[in-house]
């Protein structure tokens, strides 16, 4: 079992950076598939990074790349994403999500894989 508690969102101006943060409680010392997703009203919840907590190894959406930073912080059981050169279109819900094992190929589409999610933080860029 984890608990996951976001925070960091917040209002921001076209271009300008964020970091968001998911306090993870629990049963830690398993290996977990660990995401952020997004979602805004009327649109599916995407995928936006992942990261496997057994090999460090990260995924990225297209959107994201180069953008978006994904990473844990062991020592503070965080999940993080630094979130830079912010748009009008990446406001939405961030939610970070958890699932045991590896990261699957279809890790940023099919949330239903995920059992462990947080409650969400606002991300709100503004033009």
């Amino acid at each position: 079992q984890l608990q996951l508690l976001e925070s960091g969102g917040g209002s921001v101006q076209a271009g300008g950076s964020l970091r968001l943060s998911c306090a993870v409680s629990g049963y830690i010392h398993a290996k977990y598939c660990m995401g952020w997703f997004r979602q805004t009203p009327g649109k599916q919840r995407e995928g936006v990074a992942a990261i496997y907590t057994g090999t460090g190894g990260t995924y990225y959406a297209d959107s994201v790349k180069e953008r978006f930073t994904i990473s844990k912080d062991n020592a503070k059981n965080t999940l993080n994403l630094q979130m830079n050169s912010l748009k009008p279109e990446d406001s939405a819900m961030y939610y970070c999500a958890a699932e045991g094992g590896p990261c699957r190929g279809n890790w940023y589409s099919v949330t239903d894989i995920y059992p462990y999610w947080g409650q969400g933080t606002q991300v709100t860029v503004s033009s």
